[in-house]
């Protein structure tokens, strides 16, 4: 068994080495196709021999395809570049602002597992009442608003006219209830409408007859034989909500000031910051693949039958 997931795992990470290249690829032609950064670089009052020099200098006069192997061969040494704005290495920005990007993706990934389970439970089992339906209209409701939206009400509702929360920046707890909110708000809908159909098709089960011919109570039907089945397809997306998360924060954290790594990329992009742009894409793409591994590698502690090849 630990030969097959030690093999695993090596074939998963050097599929992680291809994803991580392309992506690299990928977001280094975007970003080089915007335009040149040199004039962001220099003054207004600044002569074309200047910017030349500049430019030359930087290295931006390359064609893209040596400046991408150039900025790969020092990123397999851990040198990202330099952020062109702050002059910073860009790998310490990010490195920086990650904890707090983390916390606000961590904070809605909880947001969501609290609500979207028990709500996705109670659905199922109660599917022909008044709160069946009702649950089932919120998660479309939820599913169907916008990040920005949705955070731009809870400022305006619970941080100017109530004034529960505050409305930007971290701090305390209270800081983190709206952006939380606010970014897992539509995983919640999503997971609830996927937990209520995968516990109604395992209710339909032999077994969970066969328990509850026993005489099982409900509770203990619902926790020992339904949910642990059930929760199957749902770990699979809330592999994929990480990187749905880490996504919207982008959003989340320009709504309410949130300094993490979001927010950084946002500002980097007005600024053609192609260093903290590009190392941005990549560590969180690599931060993707490995959580998505993690998630797989559950899948055969949940179901023993599923094995790793």
């Amino acid at each position: 068994m630990l030969r097959t997931v030690t093999r695993y795992i090596i074939h998963r990470l050097l599929q992680t080495v291809i994803v991580i290249f392309g992506v690299s690829l990928i977001s280094f032609g975007v970003t080089f196709a915007t335009g040149d950064p040199t004039f962001l670089l220099v003054g207004p009052q600044a002569t074309a021999e200047q910017i030349d020099q500049i430019r030359h200098g930087m290295g931006f006069d390359r064609p893209w395809p040596i400046q991408y192997v150039d900025y790969m061969s020092r990123a397999v040494h851990g040198d990202f570049g330099t952020s062109l704005r702050s002059h910073d290495p860009a790998f310490n920005l990010i490195k920086d602002r990650m904890p707090v990007t983390l916390e606000l993706t961590g904070a809605a990934l909880l947001v969501s597992l609290v609500i979207s389970i028990p709500v996705g439970i109670t659905s199922a089992l109660k599917r022909n009442t008044v709160y069946g339906t009702l649950s089932r209209f919120g998660a479309l409701l939820g599913q169907s608003r916008r990040v920005f939206w949705l955070g731009l009400m809870l400022i305006l509702i619970f941080g100017v006219e109530l004034r529960w929360f505050p409305i930007s920046g971290p701090g305390d707890l209270q800081h983190l209830v709206l952006p939380a909110i606010t970014l897992g708000a539509f995983s919640t809908a999503r997971n609830a409408r996927l937990i209520r159909s995968s516990v109604l098709e395992v209710l339909g089960n032999d077994y969970v007859r066969t328990a509850r011919s026993k005489g099982l109570a409900q509770a203990t039907v619902v926790l020992r034989h339904v949910l642990k089945n059930a929760m199957l397809p749902v770990i699979t997306v809330i592999g994929l909500d990480l990187g749905t998360l880490l996504g919207g924060a982008v959003i989340t954290e320009t709504i309410f000031a949130w300094p993490g790594v979001g927010r950084l990329v946002v500002q980097a992009i007005e600024t053609k910051d192609y260093p903290v742009i590009q190392t941005a894409v990549i560590l969180l793409a690599t931060l993707f693949v490995v959580l998505n591994l993690l998630v797989d590698l559950t899948y055969t502690y949940l179901d023993p039958r599923i094995r790793l090849t």
